[in-house]
């Protein structure tokens, strides 16, 4: 357990990239211009998060809603050290369980066994510690004799399969939900709602990215809308959700179904 209560707090962060625009050529433009492409095609600076500032304290359940692109992954990637900000302070207490990158950590040439240990340090587990959960695992990956084989043989629904059995495994303090997440085929992806009902309701704090209104006032406690990088509202589920409802129905285009 932590010393101090478990809790999240950024104040005032930032986050840049700076990234090169795509542009596509032919392959003769690439062989006659390729050695001065880099001067013509400069980084762009890309404000991810712009002074976002939120304080969530154990036994609460943040909502994050927004348009695709508002930073709400980006966001959740902060709080979980994926991201350090360039400008601000985040300081969270409490052990931290991500179920989004699922697939981060894992290494293509090893057997399933292997990266179930290996991803399992990444989440803070020790060999004493993961030394029980192991076979708990396996048997919830239903991946069987195919843990002995490496990852590079897998199809992309065994390895969705096996990142999210080793995720949820974790005892969560804080459990971070990116609900995008999809798990596999039908089955597997009913076991893992499940799942992180159980999680949902074990963790001391949670913060969950959805684009599920109706849900939302029956997982959390408050909701953040997140609007080109910024905090727009942050407040009760019964006065930010309805105002976020009725912002997306002005934006809409006239005759658009609803």
């Amino acid at each position: 357990m932590s010393a101090m209560p478990i809790a999240i707090d950024l104040d005032d962060v930032h986050l840049r990239f700076r990234v090169r625009s795509a542009t596509r050529v032919s392959l003769k433009e690439y062989l006659v211009r390729g050695l001065f492409r880099s001067a013509s095609n400069p980084p762009v600076d890309v404000h991810a998060l712009r002074g976002v500032s939120l304080h969530v304290d154990e036994g609460e359940r943040l909502g994050i809603i927004g348009h695709n692109g508002a930073g709400k992954s980006t966001l959740l990637k902060v709080i979980a050290g994926v991201y350090p900000p360039t400008a601000g302070m985040c300081t969270i207490n409490g052990r931290i369980c991500s179920l989004f990158d699922l697939m981060v950590g894992f290494e293509m040439e090893a057997s399933g066994w292997d990266n179930i240990r290996f991803r399992s340090y990444l989440q803070g587990e020790t060999p004493r510690t993961i030394r029980g959960k192991v076979n708990g695992i396996a048997e919830f990956s239903e991946l069987g004799r195919f843990l002995d084989v490496p990852l590079k043989y897998y199809s992309a629904g065994m390895l969705v399969r096996l990142a999210f059995s080793i995720a949820s495994a974790a005892d969560p303090e804080i459990l971070l939900i990116d609900e995008a997440l999809a798990a596999g085929d039908a089955s597997f992806r009913a076991k893992a709602r499940e799942r992180i009902t159980e999680l949902k309701q074990a963790a001391r704090l949670m913060v969950l990215v959805s684009h599920d209104l109706n849900a939302l006032p029956d997982l959390c406690t408050a909701v953040a809308w997140m609007e080109r990088g910024q905090v727009k509202m942050l407040g009760p589920c019964d006065e930010i959700i309805p105002a976020y409802r009725s912002s997306m129905a002005r934006a809409a285009p006239v005759g658009a179904a609803a």
